[in-house]
């Protein structure tokens, strides 16, 4: 880890209110950890944005177990992807209902492949992909 450099901000008086209110809403203890966690997730967004480089995420769905072949549907494509799922979770919601978790590691180009694939299978009412990063290049 680097050493610590202040440097000054300008702010209109606005949106400075704003951003304080929105540390206080996010229990920061000081406006430089809000800073340092905006610009952290700004590095990971750049990140994300390397279809080759290493990524990590979580892709979550919900569906309705009893439409006709979903399951399998989406196992079989989840087999297509097995280099890049970690481990999966699978939860009924309800009678009806499933959530399926799947975490993922490999390049953002194939999370964000295999998400395209599984939230768009019909009868998948809802899916999200959210990505990281694995932290090699945050400190």
């Amino acid at each position: 880890m680097g050493k610590t450099i202040r440097f000054g901000v300008s702010l209109d008086s606005d949106l400075l209110e704003k951003f304080d209110k929105l540390c206080d809403e996010r229990s920061y203890q000081t406006r430089s950890e809000a800073i340092r966690d905006l610009i952290r997730n700004m590095l990971v967004q750049k990140e994300w944005e390397d279809l080759d480089g290493e990524t990590a995420g979580t892709l979550t769905m919900v569906y309705d177990h009893h439409q006709s072949d979903l399951a399998q549907k989406l196992t079989e494509l989840q087999h297509d992807y097995l280099d890049i799922i970690v481990t999966s979770q699978h939860v009924h919601l309800d009678h009806h209902n499933c959530m399926e978790i799947l975490v993922l590691r490999g390049t953002g180009e194939r999370l964000r492949d295999l998400g395209a694939k599984l939230t768009a299978t019909k009868g998948v009412k809802h899916g999200t992909l959210n990505l990281t990063t694995t932290g090699k290049n945050l400190e």
